[in-house]
């Protein structure tokens, strides 16, 4: 769809920077780039008066189709590509304002210059930017000790559905005074407001940090070994990942590393402590009783800054397209998230249902096993065995949600439900439940102007 030229007003020429944008399989769009929250505000004024529909984009970074364009409505899409200012550090009060298109990684490293430590992290950090964070309630490697990045955000400033603007940007620690918007606004994936500044929640810097590689007995040694490094660690266990062994060969393969770990167990996991203090010993006191308790074969421990990039690398470099290219785009990518000591059932009810409607296809699962999100590929490997997997598809889809309801689980964990899981979430929840949710994006966007049709399924 391309925009009639008398969609614009001259205010909104003038102001902004605007330009055309061609996205690979999609129509012509103008793209939007604001540097402040006073320019987003008059391009959603604008907007309205035009009555075009707005679709926020920050990094660029998710995986659920949350900024794709309406196709039955003119609209432009809102990068918020120029708002990287960092607007102050203040370590006295633990907290960064930062505008919506600051990176998670410039976050940290302003944190970092003032002894402080900014807590979600992730592979896609140098990238992915706050605003979508945000929008999407991200979560990352250390989720298990510091939360999601609702936990991470004090305050906002939001421009509306109308353009006016709310700055709720108070940088308080605790605050009872009624309905907590801040909460609402994140993780609604720019459905009830434009997110352009955040305050940001600062922690203790850990002076010490320390990583160890652990091929596991089984996926039911999973819990148990939680529970280890939860009583190892006294409160410094701030990682604990699982990495299957087929993504280490990979990934040592493509990059040319030597296998950390000699063990060809199906799975290990990634345990990372930290802690102001060494850590050295409460590491090596888990591992050993993890061996004891048979639910480590092999171990390695990182003993030095290089060893513990490395080891890092290995979970950072699991991405689908990093590992499994050009076969990636075909596969059914997982967001998954069930209650703890589920986690076995669902990666191998997953891998159970694949072999049973897809036999060719390839399976695996990696992710945050300390808070249950576990991301799961299930994709073809070879050419010869594409169209048959892509015509299996759509019966994995119906089967594995089915799976992760029964679970007690929801299809996306950190990224989101944009139009990808929309309709496919809609099992999760009771009825009443979306009503709720309807009611409140009606009452904030009664025009359905941001990011429209993402997030809520329709009403029955």
């Amino acid at each position: 769809m391309t925009l009639p030229d008398s969609t614009f007003t001259d205010e909104l020429r003038v102001v902004l920077d605007v330009g055309s944008a061609i996205i690979e399989g999609q129509p012509p769009r103008l793209v939007v780039r604001p540097r402040s929250t006073v320019e987003v505000s008059r391009v959603v004024e604008a907007c309205v008066a035009a009555d075009v529909a707005i679709v926020p984009l920050g990094g660029d970074t998710g995986l659920s189709r949350g900024t794709e364009s309406p196709t039955d409505r003119p609209s432009l899409l809102l990068s918020t590509a120029r708002m990287r200012r960092i607007e102050s550090i203040d370590p006295d009060r633990w907290t960064i304002t930062a505008q919506a298109g600051v990176t998670v990684q410039e976050v940290q490293e302003a944190a970092a210059a003032v002894d402080r430590r900014f807590a979600p992290d992730w592979g896609a950090r140098g990238t992915a930017t706050i605003g979508g964070a945000i929008a999407t309630n991200a979560g990352g490697n250390n989720v298990v000790r510091d939360g999601t990045f609702r936990e991470n955000v004090l305050g906002l400033e939001v421009v509306l559905a109308d353009g006016r603007v709310w700055d709720g940007r108070r940088a308080l620690h605790k605050d009872a005074s009624g309905y907590d918007l801040v909460q609402l606004f994140t993780g609604s994936e720019g459905t009830l407001g434009i997110v352009t500044s955040a305050v940001l929640k600062l922690v203790p810097a850990t002076a010490h940090r320390q990583s160890a590689l652990a091929a596991i007995n089984g996926l039911d040694d999973l819990i148990a070994l939680l529970a280890l490094a939860h009583d190892a660690a006294a409160g410094t266990l701030s990682a604990f990942e699982l990495i299957p062994d087929l993504g280490i060969e990979r990934v040592t393969e493509i990059h040319d590393l030597a296998r950390p770990i000699r063990s060809l167990s199906e799975y290990c996991v990634l345990v990372r402590f930290a802690s102001s203090e060494p850590v050295t010993d409460r590491l090596a006191r888990f591992l050993s009783e993890g061996v004891d308790a048979g639910h480590i074969v092999d171990a390695v421990m990182a003993a030095t800054p290089e060893q513990e990039s490395t080891l890092w690398m290995l979970r950072d470099e699991l991405r689908p397209p990093r590992i499994f290219a050009p076969f990636h785009q075909h596969g059914l990518k997982l967001d998954v998230a069930v209650p703890l000591d589920r986690i076995a059932r669902l990666i191998v009810g997953v891998e159970e249902i694949a072999a049973g409607i897809a036999p060719t296809a390839r399976s695996y699962a990696f992710g945050h096993v300390g808070d249950g999100n576990i991301h799961m590929m299930v994709l073809p490997t070879t050419d010869e065995t594409v169209a048959a997997f892509l015509a299996a598809r759509p019966g994995l889809e119906t089967a594995i949600d089915a799976l992760v309801f029964e679970l007690g689980g929801t299809l996306s964990a950190e990224h989101g439900l944009g139009l990808l899981l929309r309709d496919r979430a809609r099992p999760q929840k009771p009825e009443i439940e979306w009503e709720l949710m309807r009611a409140i994006k009606a009452a904030l966007d009664p025009d359905d102007r941001l990011n429209p049709g993402k997030t809520l399924p329709p009403a029955r």
